[in-house]
């Protein structure tokens, strides 16, 4: 017997940029990022670039969180390591639940594509205390294509089987569930 489908929830998504080179004229990644999400149907709440300064990647990320506004957070860059990669430094005290499965997968596919190359991304994801998502994805537009369309697309799509991070975000966030 099949399950019942589920609708499509669309999100509130906030597009954060690391780089202390990309502009609004040249963010490809934080662009490919943007169309996939509309094209998914999720709502890009808010995008910034952010200069990769840990005190203000630590400010906007809590600037996002705080807004019950925004259910997911996508950071690009700074997943790297570099001395200036800090992203997942600057989440890290936010995040009450890892997602290791997240880096993992995204290593794992990856590799197809750069071989042992990828070792060098520290890319990530979480879940803060007040429940928002932040997955964090290297610079590159084609690792960004690569964790949209083979990871992070599906886990937002609350009709994607056998389960998906949406359906789980009122207990996340301890909502009752819907009825």
């Amino acid at each position: 017997m099949s399950k019942p489908a589920r609708p499509f929830v669309p999100l509130h998504v906030a597009v954060l940029t690391l780089s202390d080179t990309r502009t609004p004229d040249n963010d490809t990644s934080g662009d490919l990022i943007e169309e996939k999400l509309k094209t998914a149907g999720h709502r890009v709440a808010a995008r910034r670039i952010v200069r990769e300064d840990l005190d203000k990647l630590r400010a906007q990320f809590k600037s996002w969180i705080d807004d019950a506004g925004i259910d997911v957070i996508i950071a690009t860059g700074g997943t790297g390591m570099t001395q200036r990669d800090l992203t997942p430094e600057a989440a890290r005290d936010f995040i009450a639940k890892s997602i290791p499965g997240f880096g993992e997968l995204f290593r794992m596919l990856s590799y197809a594509e750069i071989g042992t190359s990828t070792i060098q991304s520290r890319a990530d994801a979480g879940i803060t205390t007040n429940g928002t998502i932040i997955f964090m994805l290297p610079g590159s537009t084609n690792a960004c294509r690569l964790g949209m369309d083979k990871i992070i697309l599906s886990q937002l799509d609350a009709s994607f089987r056998p389960c998906n991070l949406v359906e789980l975000l009122p207990r996340i966030r301890h909502e009752p569930a819907p009825k």
